[in-house]
């Protein structure tokens, strides 16, 4: 049976890994509603006899506030509402405005966006009438950022769990276990990446949240509009922290991991307990940025979820950005005692006990059932995230095994039989050591003189990379050394899954919030646009207008089947399946409940058989019913009808 080596290993993590972000990628961006519309005053869909002075509205979770949150449009489209949105008593998970006074009666859309206190946008849109219900022209844009701002910011979260992780690893590796130059590289890199992705999160905060452009990130009043949120202020915060940060990596790979010989055991032991106090000080606080602009600061028990929070990040920061360190230490062949790989076992399993009680309580938390955690989005990623964790164990006892194998060496002293006449040897090891240099002199002004300075890179080149393939054998020749490498390289790749995985439930509705939107649903409470929704719908029609060429079929297919923006396209195939052109074709949607409609949309003829249509405006979710009209001579027409679900 062939080993796996890190040259084999390290093609598989890497497919593995562009995988997971091809998956996680274009599935991520949606999952982002984390506050649940709960109940709405007037309630969703209802009759009230006069018009209401303030419409409210309650959410599962705290929400943030701005000028244009809550609109309200009358059945020609126009805004009615007056004032600013705010909280209802002061209280933040409720929002309500005016309604101006004087306006006649009919059918009323509120179309609502605002800031989870999470910090993802959410939005919606429900209707009322006042009086008697009537048909509406009022067309509801859902805020979603771009395509664009929406990566980059993805991906600057992605970049700033990374940082930490690699941060707070390489720290406490180098302070508990051993210091290095790979060591400091990991720490280093990891400060580097997350002030890089908190600073490009904090200006692209503001764009995420309003559905700017990529242009609006350097929008100072936006910017200062970010910063007086609470989210806006933890990345301020972070940066900050950071800060003092760079000033403790600067002590720690400086003039403490530096030998001093003035420096008695008391003084070293002093800055040591100093270094430790101020390193854990900064990575809490670092940490707390994310506790108190998340899932932690929201929902039950926010007083005791956001220190969990922190204790979890902690120990997920200490074992993976360890383990990173570990293998850097390893990769580069340098030095390493069995006692510091041991130390860092124990460091790691004392890691994976605070990660397994602090994660149950959150899974508890955000989950909330049983069967939330396998009928809900946010659930089967944490059974993903639980496996991952599984199996890293796993790795983790083949790694206890090579640490067991590993040897420490160390160069034996030779001893030197006592000489008679040690002036006398002196004086021959000095002349041919002399000797030596010279005639190494002499070759390399031959060297110089005969090649070509063309000639002499490549012989510099072919002797680095001699002295690089030498150190290679040299660092694989230690079978203990060789085995843990691997293993701990194994454990990586899988660790970077898991970070992978561990972010997207950070962007991921929580089960207990998607069950309560669910049930508010299900109860007759308000039915909102909810951007995680499952997306676009498909209808198949088939039609006969009763003339020549008049049977058929035509796919109705509605993208993303969610209220607000969307696009239609409509497929003609004649009996055979082959794509047919006809004359004239039509479609509208009639929400016949409370009466709303029929929407029209101006179908542009495409290709053969194709109809398309762009910016359809749905005003609300429910049971809407489609009307299909397909014309396929002069006086051949005929009309049918499907009801499809607008979510």
């Amino acid at each position: 049976m062939k080993t796996l080596t890190a040259g084999r290993l390290l093609p598989v993590l890497g497919t593995l890994f562009a995988a997971l972000l091809c998956a996680l990628g274009p599935g991520a961006a949606g999952a982002s509603a984390h506050a649940a519309l709960t109940s709405t005053d007037p309630a969703s869909g209802s009759v009230v006899p006069v018009a209401p002075k303030r419409v409210a509205l309650t959410f599962s979770e705290g929400v943030l506030l701005s000028a244009d949150s809550v609109r309200i449009l009358d059945p020609q489209g126009k805004r009615v509402d007056e004032g600013k949105p705010a909280h209802v008593d002061g209280k933040s998970n409720t929002a309500s405005v005016g309604l101006a006074g004087g306006i006649a009666d009919g059918t009323y859309t509120v179309a609502w966006q605002a800031v989870s206190a999470d910090s993802h946008p959410v939005a919606g849109a429900f209707t009322f009438s006042i009086g008697a219900p009537s048909k509406t022209a009022a067309k509801v844009t859902t805020a979603r950022a771009g395509p664009v701002v929406d990566t980059l910011y993805t991906t600057g979260r992605y970049a700033a769990y990374a940082g930490y992780l690699l941060l707070v690893g390489g720290c406490v590796f180098a302070g508990v276990c051993r210091s290095s130059r790979p060591v400091q590289r990991i720490a280093v890199g990891g400060w580097i990446t997350l002030f890089a992705a908190t600073s490009a999160l904090l200006l692209l905060r503001g764009p995420y949240t309003s559905s700017k452009g990529l242009g609006a990130a350097f929008d100072l009043s936006l910017l200062g509009d970010v910063l007086a949120t609470k989210p806006g202020a933890a990345l301020l915060s972070r940066l900050l922290l950071l800060s003092a940060a760079a000033v403790f990596l600067a002590v720690l790979f400086g003039s403490y991991a530096r030998e001093d010989g003035d420096r008695t055991d008391m003084e070293r032991r002093d800055v040591a307990y100093g270094l430790a106090i101020g390193g854990a000080v900064v990575a809490v606080g670092l940490a707390a940025t994310w506790a108190m602009a998340e899932h932690a600061s929201a929902g039950l028990q926010p007083w005791l979820a956001m220190p969990v929070d922190v204790l979890h990040l902690l120990g997920v920061g200490v074992w993976l950005g360890g383990l990173a360190s570990l293998l850097a230490v390893l990769w580069a062949g340098e030095p390493i005692r069995r006692a510091d790989v041991q130390r860092f076992s124990r460091l790691a399993f004392a890691s994976v006990c605070v990660l397994v009680a602090t994660g149950l309580y959150q899974s508890w938390r955000q989950v909330g059932s049983w069967g939330a955690l396998t009928g809900t989005e946010y659930g089967r990623w944490l059974l993903l995230k639980v496996a991952l964790v599984v199996g890293m164990v796993g790795l983790a006892s083949f790694s206890r095994r090579w640490t067991g194998r590993l040897t420490d060496h160390r160069p034996a002293a030779k001893k030197q039989a006592p000489s008679a006449k040690p002036v006398q040897a002196k004086a021959v090891q000095a002349k041919a050591a002399g000797q030596s240099r010279a005639a190494k002199a002499a070759g390399s002004s031959r060297i110089d003189k005969d090649t070509s300075p063309e000639r002499a890179a490549q012989l510099a080149r072919q002797r680095e990379a001699l002295e690089k393939a030498a150190g290679q054998r040299k660092r694989d020749a230690d079978e203990g050394r060789s085995g843990l490498r691997r293993a701990v390289l194994a454990e990586a790749g899988v660790a970077v899954v898991l970070l992978a995985v561990t972010t997207l439930l950070t962007g991921t509705q929580p089960g207990r919030a998607e069950t309560e939107q669910r049930q508010a649903a299900s109860s007759g409470g308000p039915r909102t646009t909810a951007p995680n929704a499952s997306g676009p719908a498909e209808v198949k029609i088939p039609y006969d207008t009763g003339g020549t060429n008049g049977r058929g079929t035509a796919v109705v297919r509605i993208d993303p089947a969610r209220s607000g923006n969307n696009s239609l396209d409509v497929s003609v195939t004649d009996p055979a399946g082959k794509a047919v052109d006809v004359p004239e074709l039509e479609v509208s949607f009639t929400e016949t409940r409370k009466n709303i409609g029929p929407l029209r949309t101006s179908l542009r003829r495409g290709p053969a058989g194709r109809w398309q249509a762009s910016g359809f405006q749905l005003p609300m979710a429910g049971e809407w019913q489609l009307t299909l009209t397909v014309r396929t001579s002069d006086i051949d027409q005929i009309t049918e009808i499907r009801n499809v679900k607008i979510n």
